[in-house]
């Protein structure tokens, strides 16, 4: 019944056959363009750091390397995820590149190990930076290395002032390791070791990841997605009515108040 009013509308309008195909044309380019304009916000690169603790239970490093490769492909967003993992001997350094669904993914990740207790691989870890839109991948592939170094004394607290410039030296440092990995070619996962060895300064303090762990400015997994999961309200002025009878406060104010 729906085809028979809209043929007996098209037939009442005398449309000529171009006005019909250029209007059905237009229909198909608009709803392309559409289609095109979600493909490339799902394309959108995006990059994630963030340090955390590894589990003392953790026998093999290694293991946790393997862990976060399975799951990329498990997340099967079709996105190619690239970065670097630092495996400190108690400490990791992540920096991650993808679309913003893979990204939350491994937030979200995150968030569900602190429920497993013991069995979580990594503890307490905190979000150090997260860059939306980046022009380009700093990493061809993703990789992971653990880094032969001697333990340190970390007992010393930095002050809260010292978090910028530690966040610098830390960006300053993937940055340089990004560039110093484009002379080697894609190969393992694991990266061999003489790649750190020949430039030693540009491993990253753990006394500088302990501070960032201990960092109240930064965000944990469950503060991150607190924030991007709460929905926006904002009144502004010109929405309100001075003065605003409580019975016809709207139920959303009042819930905020």
């Amino acid at each position: 019944m729906e085809t028979g009013k809209v043929r007996a509308q098209s037939w009442k309008s005398e449309p000529t056959p171009e006005k019909m195909e250029t209007s059905f044309f237009h229909q198909l380019l608009n709803k392309r363009m559409v289609l095109s304009a979600r493909d490339d916000v799902k394309s959108l690169l995006h990059r994630l750091i963030f340090v955390s603790k590894i589990s003392p239970d953790l026998a093999d490093k290694r293991d946790l390397g393997e862990y976060w490769e399975q799951q990329f492909q498990r997340y099967n967003q079709g996105e190619n995820v690239t970065g670097l993992l630092l495996l400190y001997p108690a400490y990791t350094v992540h920096c991650l590149e993808s679309s913003g669904d893979v990204l939350y993914c491994v937030i979200r990740d995150l968030q569900r190990m602190k429920k497993q207790g013991d069995r979580a691989l990594v503890l307490d870890p905190k979000i150090v930076v997260t860059s939306h839109n980046i022009s380009s991948r700093l990493f061809s592939q993703w990789s992971y290395k653990v880094l032969d170094v001697p333990g340190q004394y970390l007992g010393d607290k930095f002050s809260e002032e010292a978090t910028d410039g530690i966040i610098t030296e830390c960006l300053t440092k993937i940055l340089k390791i990004g560039k110093h990995l484009t002379k080697y070619p894609k190969g393992s996962k694991n990266i061999p070791d003489s790649v750190f060895e020949k430039v030693p300064e540009l491993t990253i303090p753990q006394t500088s990841i302990l501070h960032l762990l201990q960092c109240k400015d930064l965000l944990t997994p469950e503060q991150f997605l607190k924030m991007y999961d709460s929905p926006l309200n904002v009144m502004l002025d010109s929405d309100r009515v001075w003065p605003t009878p409580v019975h016809l406060t709207p139920l959303k104010t009042r819930s905020l108040q």
